[in-house]
Parts: C-alpha cells; structure tokens; sequence
C-alpha cells in the first residue's frame, strides 16, 4: 500500500508565501515524475508544476517565476514553495506522483491541501 500525505496548506494575505509538502510512504520502489495540481471551485484540475526523478521541471504559465517545485529522493518528499502568491492561486492543491511499488508503476494522489489566498 501506497500513501501521500499532503501539509503545508492555509490562509495567507496576496504577495505571501507558503510551502506545500508530500511525503509518499508505503511499499515503494522507486518514484518517477511527482508534482502539483490544483483545482479552484468550478474548475478543472491543473498542473501547476512536475519533477522528473532527475530534476527536470516543468511549471504553468501562471505560476513560473512564483513557485519552485523540489524533492528529496531520500526522503520520498516533494515540495512546492510557493511565493508572490495571489488570490487567483486559491485552490485545493493535490500531490501526485508516478510510482513503482509490488503491485506495479501507478499514479497516486494525496488527500489534498486547501490553500487560500485573501486579497
């Protein structure tokens, strides 16, 4: 069994920072591309940010520049520092991660952590 654990989430003022965390735990392998979604009410979830397991990122249009995603491969945690942040950027952020583990490679969600940005 395979789980991630979504922290960091709140309520902050336009132009602060907060810093997602994810931490995959369970029967794991290896871990491939993990990264960020987000999904705002009345919207479709979106990628707001990847990472190869070597380091290789690709981000949105809407967050390059604001928000930095890492990951410590000896800690099966990925992060997404997020700064500058407006209100446009309130949504459920959700952690997702390519996986290989006994039952095979699949993708894995977390439980999702609310971000809320006040104006």
């Amino acid at each position: 069994q395979v789980h991630l654990v979504e922290s960091g989430g709140g309520l902050v003022q336009a132009g602060g920072s907060l810093r997602l965390s994810c931490a995959a735990s369970g029967s794991i392998f290896s871990i491939n591309a993990m990264g960020w979604y987000r999904q705002a009410p009345g919207k479709q979830r979106e990628l707001v940010a990847a990472i190869t397991s070597g380091g290789s990122t690709n981000y949105a249009d809407s967050v390059k520049g604001r928000f930095t995603i890492s990951r410590d491969n000896a800690k099966n945690t990925v992060y997404l520092q997020m700064n500058s942040l407006k209100s446009e950027d309130t949504a459920v952020y959700y952690c997702n991660a390519d996986i290989s583990s006994w039952g095979g490679s699949h993708d894995y969600w977390g439980q999702g952590t609310q971000v809320t940005v006040s104006s």
